[in-house]
């Protein structure tokens, strides 16, 4: 007679397929909501103008519509875009309100360098200092002066290149400066006269080369095109001002999908605008990809290192039992504890030190002495070291006993059967706790807000001045950035669609990297199962 289903546990079977169900509904749905409300964003909207029964205008894209109880349409909103005009980007119409709603082949939509977006009809240009054929219709006339405007603009930005470097140069000699006060000594007044010397003229073509810059930006900027809005109210803006100019209405399917995959490029190398709610991402993408790799760099040795001690070496006792505790609780800190502790230790204690001993001409202006993505990258590694240590001794623990007293009675040596026998079966439980630390450290935000992330960063931790890697810059972060845009932006309504994409970026980075690691997991798995059992 067979034993009831409640001893088989029949019930614990079911209860866990049923959970892990609802985790994948959960996880399908989260990215599903992501991905609806993200992927679409870049495709060009077509633009609505509705006349109103009292006599006004709207005009923009129709991001929604709200229904009846009886199914019937209650109303409509429009983002209106012209921030500089009417002060919100957003507006609600009651349908009943609406006379007719019609959509002109000649409705512009231009993307600005800053008031968000800006929806109406060409009406005139005046190019001051840029020629194009006149003959053209009014809009081809605009596309060739915005390409006049933009060829004139790259060869101001080769001149800001020339600017830069001069800036560098300076900055070098004044720390020279700086080093040669705190030193002192005989010969410093004359170290200290020859360097001002040598500043002298560089700042001199630093001056000259920026007032060139700028007087031809003025001459840019003087070229000029106005648009009027569905009621008839005109803007003049510079062409330098606009990003992107098109006419979703007249455009066909693959001219939109060539704008859709133009603006995907923006976003993956371009910087971003409009207080983060417009423009690229590339700087975020950047600092999210180096920091997990520097914290890769500090937590994988760390925790493998760690664990192999406290499984192959130490011996059991009431030590490396309390030693194992503290790590499971570790485990469970809260991430702005680490952070705390980050800001402290890292950022103070260690960074303070390191312009104490070597930078000390610079204080009280820190160089080390404040956040950064070296103590962003140090503290995330401790954060998530513990999982490394907790899943490396499981799966040394996991390889039998047999395995090591054949390769000792073999002759080999204990670190000889570590390295070349227990670490390889090992790996793939090793390369899942770098799954999982790595899936962690790229979505955490708390302690990074007090170690280094910015909501701008000028210049990448990474670049071609020396000494290349800038450890002591600070950073923008994808997980930041989200929070930035969702909860600290002054139009929140305006950056939602920004969110999404940053969410589904990061997620593609995870899951990437986690994908990455699998496949390399598998491998070994399939390599040393043979030599394993």
């Amino acid at each position: 007679m067979g034993r009831k289903p409640i001893q088989r546990g029949e019930q614990l079977v079911w209860l866990t397929g049923a959970a892990l169900t609802v985790t994948l509904l959960a996880t399908v749905t989260l990215i599903g909501v992501v991905m609806v409300n993200g992927l679409g964003y870049f495709w060009p909207s077509t633009l609505a103008v509705a006349r109103l029964v009292d006599g006004g205008t709207a005009m923009g894209e129709i991001t929604q519509r709200d229904y009846t109880d009886e199914g019937d349409l209650w109303r409509i909103q429009f983002k209106v875009g012209n921030r500089d005009l009417y002060g919100a980007d957003f507006r609600w119409i009651d349908a009943a309100a609406i006379e007719t709603l019609n959509y002109p082949e000649d409705a512009a939509a231009l993307e600005r360098e800053e008031y968000g977006n800006f929806y109406g009809f060409l009406e005139r240009l005046d190019l001051a200092t840029v020629q194009v054929d006149a003959g053209l219709p009014p809009w081809e006339r605009l596309q060739a002066a915005r390409d006049a405007v933009e060829e004139r603009f790259e060869a101001i930005e080769s001149l800001n290149e020339s600017v830069s470097a001069d800036s560098h140069e300076m900055e070098r000699i004044r720390l020279a400066i700086l080093e040669l006060r705190y030193e002192g000594g005989a010969g410093a007044e004359d170290g200290i006269a020859r360097l001002e010397e040598q500043l002298a003229p560089v700042r001199a073509d630093f001056d000259a080369r920026n007032a060139e810059a700028a007087a031809r930006l003025a001459e840019l900027r003087s070229n000029t095109a106005t648009f009027a809005d569905a009621a008839g109210r005109t803007k003049e803006m510079p062409i330098l001002s606009l990003v992107r100019t098109y006419r979703p209405n007249a455009m066909s399917v693959p001219a939109k999908a060539l704008f859709y995959l133009g603006k995907v490029w923006e976003l993956l190398s371009a910087n971003p605008r409009e207080s983060n709610t417009e423009g690229g991402l590339f700087p975020a993408i950047f600092g999210t990809v180096m920091l997990v790799m520097l914290m890769s760099l500090f937590c994988i040795p760390l925790g493998v290192v760690a664990a192999v001690y406290l499984q192959e070496y130490a011996r059991e006792g009431l030590l490396v039992r309390m030693v194992r505790i503290a790590v499971f609780n570790l485990a469970g800190v809260p991430s702005i504890v680490y952070g705390i502790f980050g800001l402290g230790f890292f950022v103070y204690g260690v960074g303070g030190t390191i312009d104490e001993l070597f930078f000390p001409e610079r204080l009280p202006n820190p160089t080390f002495g404040t956040g950064g993505i070296l103590w962003a990258s140090l503290t995330l590694a401790l954060l998530t070291v513990p999982v490394v240590i907790v899943v490396t001794e499981e799966a040394l623990a996991a390889i039998p006993g047999g395995i090591r007293e054949a390769s000792l009675s073999l002759g080999a040596t204990r670190f000889q059967t570590l390295w070349r026998l227990l670490l390889p079966i090992a790996a793939p439980g090793i390369i899942t706790g770098f799954v999982l630390s790595t899936a962690r450290a790229a979505g955490e935000v708390a302690p990074l807000m007090i170690t280094g992330v910015v909501k701008l960063a000028p210049a990448l931790p990474l670049d071609g001045e020396f000494p290349f890697f800038h450890l002591d810059r600070k950073f923008m972060h994808l997980g930041f950035h989200i929070y930035d845009v969702g909860f600290q932006s002054p139009n929140v309504e305006a950056a939602k669609p920004m969110v999404f994409i940053t969410t589904l970026l990061l997620l593609a980075i995870v899951i990437g990297l986690s994908i990455v690691a699998i496949v390399l997991r598998n491998s070994m798995q399939k390599r040393y199962a043979g030599k394993a059992f």
